[in-house]
């Protein structure tokens, strides 16, 4: 398994989007938004997608260049129609316009449909901390195929439905909290079958409903379980209310549709803290509650109480000094699209 550099793979994934009709900004918002995902360890959304978003170009599912459109809105609202576009570049240009609609109005909140995959969410809402706000977004992947089961359930019917919150401190790194409804992403079954890896019991069932630890399982009609465990009926519940704030209220309904389009919707919303509070004052006293959690006694087996999104800190810190590894089968994909568009001398693959 080769361990690449940041900027290397980068470029990798701008010179390949591109390749395949993505324009020069939208490759390059795509790739820091895709290596950002590798850099802070969650490899399931990093370079392993980009096949699989070339291979959606390829078939018309996403449309490169596409508008982005304002369907409605007040001074605190927008809805959103992203006309098949990168759902990172419809969703980053939402979040903004949304966080400037919350510096005149203290609160605003945004619906997005007709996307493509938006990929981790914590990168939208981290974008309104740095200016000083609270967000939230959730995403749904409206009627494409489904992947999770309701609590005690057999079948999938829901889709991995994460929900993600920032909030702004003077931490060294990012207080968020980012996760998906399912005991695991889709995207980390993905990982584990690509390196050949069994996942941890109580994330998966097989198509009869029974337990499973077989990665593969999740394309052969198993399902992931909602978070939760025993009590699994809580991520079931969220899940329920992602799918309502971002399937129903943006218009793209539930269930799935039998072109098997994937169509993120979500929906965000950005607090300003000044209109609450002090921002400075309430920086500095995220950051005095974020070191008295960390001051807490580790349990047994623990070595130390992290804050939300520290994890994530430390991991980028180690990846931009020492590299991302990139499992052999997502590499060789990568040199095959190389090898295609006859990019493969340029890119060293």
């Amino acid at each position: 398994m080769p361990t690449v550099s940041a900027d290397r793979l980068m470029d990798i994934c701008k010179a390949l989007l591109q390749a395949a009709g993505a324009s020069t900004e939208e490759a390059a918002t795509i790739a820091r938004y895709n290596i950002g995902a590798n850099l802070v360890g969650h490899d399931s959304h990093g370079i392993i997608l980009i096949p699989t978003y070339i291979d959606r170009i390829k078939v018309g599912h996403i449309v490169p260049g596409a508008p982005w459109n304002i369907m409605q809105e007040t001074p605190t609202s927008t809805v959103i129609d992203g006309n098949w576009g990168f759902g990172y570049v419809v969703t980053d240009r939402a979040m903004r316009y949304t966080i400037d609609k919350a510096k005149q109005q203290q609160v605003a909140a945004a619906t997005v449909y007709r996307q493509s995959h938006i990929g981790r969410l914590a990168s939208y809402p981290l974008m309104a901390a740095r200016e000083g706000m609270i967000a939230m977004i959730t995403a749904d992947s409206g009627r494409s195929a489904k992947a999770v089961a309701p609590f005690g359930g057999a079948k999938a019917r829901l889709g991995t439905n994460p929900i993600c919150f920032a909030v702004p401190s003077n931490l060294e790194g990012p207080l968020f909290f980012d996760m998906a409804t399912s005991a695991a992403a889709a995207g980390k079954i993905n990982v584990a079958t690509a390196r050949g890896e069994q996942v941890p019991a109580g994330w998966l069932i097989d198509a009869d409903g029974k337990p499973s630890t077989d990665p593969r399982v999740l394309r052969q009609g198993g399902a992931l379980l909602p978070v939760g465990g025993t009590e699994g009926y809580k991520g079931y519940g969220l899940a329920t209310i992602v799918e309502i704030l971002s399937g129903l209220l943006t218009g793209l309904g539930y269930g799935v549709e039998p072109t098997g389009r994937h169509n993120d919707g979500c929906f965000i919303a950005v607090f300003n803290v000044a209109a609450f509070r002090d921002l400075d004052t309430f920086k500095q006293e995220v950051t005095e509650f974020a070191r008295y959690l960390k001051a807490t006694p580790p349990a047994q087996g623990f070595t130390e109480v992290l804050y939300p999104g520290e994890i994530e800190f430390n991991r980028e810190q180690d990846r931009r000094k020492n590299g991302i590894p990139v499992e052999d089968a997502t590499w060789k994909k990568l040199q095959d699209l190389a090898q295609g568009y006859g990019l493969a001398d340029k890119l060293g693959l």
